[in-house]
């Protein structure tokens, strides 16, 4: 295997991942650290933001986990992990301001959160039939016809187009949370700076996350290049 390839399409993805894991984890735990001068919680943060949206038929949850915060459209829930629901810090705010904007994106129709949703299901059963053919492909690539390899390859686009219709969806969640956390009240400009570095470190995974997609999707496309000019 041509070293520049192997670099490229997985030593690159991979440690570009472990790279913006390691980004999140450090930036939440000390922005975590860090109370806000209002001291309100992370939950009371994202009600106000809602409330100012004029979404009242969405309920905030507590759940159990770190990072483990999300906002479910198809029953209208607002997930904080403890530390970010109970929390008062710069971290516990950005967070919960996200997942509330997902909720307001959620509310006006954003066009990439639509899209988004819409590719759940395909993308769940994607996942499973991409990671049978990655495994396979990669050990007895020379095994297998062009047939299991185009599945393969359909399977990752999919998830690849998920991950990218992911992108907007998130940076657009990010933006609407620090303008509502200045414009709301709940903290002041110069708190801003822990946030932003919370939710910009957790972009990054969403970047690796289609890197690394993008990068499998190429390998396969790489391997079925190779089968035809052997044949």
């Amino acid at each position: 295997m041509n070293p520049l390839y192997l670099i490229l399409l997985f030593i690159g993805p991979m440690l570009f991942g472990f790279y913006a894991q390691m980004k999140i984890r450090s930036a939440y735990a000390k922005n975590l650290q860090v109370g806000s001068r209002g001291g309100i919680t992370g939950r009371e943060a994202a009600e106000a933001v809602i409330r100012s949206a004029g979404i009242n038929d969405v309920e905030i949850v507590e759940v159990p986990g770190q990072l483990s915060d999300h906002y479910d459209p198809m029953h209208k829930r607002l997930a904080l992990s403890s530390d970010n629901y109970r929390g008062t810090s710069l971290a516990a705010l950005g967070v919960a301001a996200h997942e509330a904007g997902h909720a307001i994106q959620h509310k006006v129709g954003y066009s990439m959160m639509t899209v988004r949703q819409t590719l759940v299901p395909v993308t769940q059963i994607a996942s499973s039939v991409s990671t049978f053919v990655m495994i396979a492909g990669f050990f007895l690539a020379g095994a297998f016809g062009p047939g299991l390899l185009w599945i393969g390859v359909i399977a990752l686009s999919v998830i690849c187009l998920f991950q990218f219709v992911t992108l907007p969806v998130e940076f657009d969640a990010s933006r609407r949370a620090k303008e509502q956390l200045v414009g709301l009240g709940i903290l002041d400009r110069d708190e801003m700076g822990g946030v932003k570095e919370t939710l910009d470190a957790a972009a990054l995974t969403y970047v690796a996350a289609f890197i690394a997609a993008l990068g499998s999707l190429l390998h396969l496309l790489l391997i079925l290049m190779g089968n035809r000019n052997r044949d």
